[in-house]
């Protein structure tokens, strides 16, 4: 039978995704949808964002991270992954709070599509004005 080891847990959100993160003491392994963290992130700045927190507070490479992300695209998901890191360090360390807060770690980003109006393309672009 599996022990079960302790783990810190936050949620963290952007755009329409949301990310259920939970961080284990480790040795930097990142897990996303059961996927490793390399394959998930193509992008070098992918890779960069997830592990800001970890750097900014100085604890990379001591957690492990497992992580459920639904909605939204990749680049939504990772930052709501990173969200979810942040919030999961706080819950670990309250003295953390600071140094996240100050590089904006722990502020949802509220940014989300706005909603199409009617007699409008899309929802500020206006079909084209015709005087005569």
């Amino acid at each position: 039978m599996k022990e079960q080891q302790a783990y810190f847990y936050g949620t963290g959100k952007r755009k329409t995704s949301v990310a259920r993160v939970r961080i284990l003491s480790g040795d930097g392994v990142i897990t996303i949808n059961g996927k490793p963290f390399d394959e998930v992130c193509a992008r070098p700045l992918y890779r960069t964002m997830i592990l800001q927190p970890f750097e900014v507070t100085g604890t990379a490479g001591k957690f492990n991270v497992v992580a459920k992300v639904e909605g939204g695209g990749v680049s939504s998901q990772i930052g709501a992954v990173r969200h979810g890191i942040s919030r999961a360090l706080v819950v670990m360390d309250e003295n953390l709070r600071t140094t996240l807060r100050k590089y904006d770690l722990l502020t949802r980003d509220s940014r989300i599509k706005e909603r199409k109006k009617y007699g409008l393309k899309r929802a500020r672009k206006a079909p084209q004005y015709t005087k005569r």
